[in-house]
């Protein structure tokens, strides 16, 4: 076997190593070029590095855990909360606090009732459900009950049955009482309402 060389010109040599032309306490240097497959597995490791850089903490793409986790418990509670065969206060107002259960009932809102009760809620044609104030019940079972079986000599028509149906009531309701707080819901003659025009 050869002993290593010096090469100043820093070409490589076939039959040996080759080391740089200084010495450092009796220690020298290799003048070799880098293997193939480590440079690969270096300029690979920061290709990733970067990328896995650009994607998790500046492109916003990915879910974070806990919004992936929320997102899982608010799936099982809406889930929870559609077969429950019994509709009270209790359980419309929880589902007006469940985002899903919201956005669903403001595309129901969105789709049937804003032409009479408007975008915002602010009433129109129909009662403004925006205020605090119900002429026709605060309850949410009130509510859901005049969505349901309509208004007698109001124009509020029913909304069950063929029309929407009970699941996509309860979504629209849960979407008007997300917009509320059951402490400041109250009940008003008719004479009192904001919006009725004398």
């Amino acid at each position: 076997m050869s002993s290593p060389q010096q090469n100043p010109s820093n070409q490589s040599v076939a039959d040996g190593p080759v080391l740089r032309p200084h010495e450092y306490d009796g220690i020298q240097e290799f003048d070799q070029k880098l293997p193939n497959w480590w440079l690969f597995t270096l300029y690979s490791a920061i290709i990733f590095a970067f990328g896995y850089w650009f994607y998790y903490f500046q492109s916003n793409i990915p879910v974070s855990d806990r919004d992936a986790i929320s997102a899982m418990v608010q799936a099982k509670e809406a889930k929870e909360l559609e077969s429950l065969k019994e509709i009270n206060d209790e359980t419309l107002w929880k589902m007006s606090r469940n985002p899903q259960f919201v956005e669903a009932g403001r595309a129901v809102f969105m789709g049937t009732c804003k032409a009479c009760h408007g975008e915002n809620l602010e009433g129109g044609i129909g009662f403004n459900l925006a205020d605090d104030a119900w002429v026709h019940g605060s309850k949410p079972s009130q509510i859901f009950h005049n969505a349901l079986n309509g208004i007698p000599d109001t124009g509020m028509a029913a909304q069950g049955g063929a029309q929407l149906g009970t699941q996509k009531i309860i979504q629209a309701v849960a979407f008007i009482l997300s917009k509320h707080d059951p402490q400041h819901m109250r009940d008003i003659p008719r004479e009192q309402e904001p919006t009725l025009k004398k």
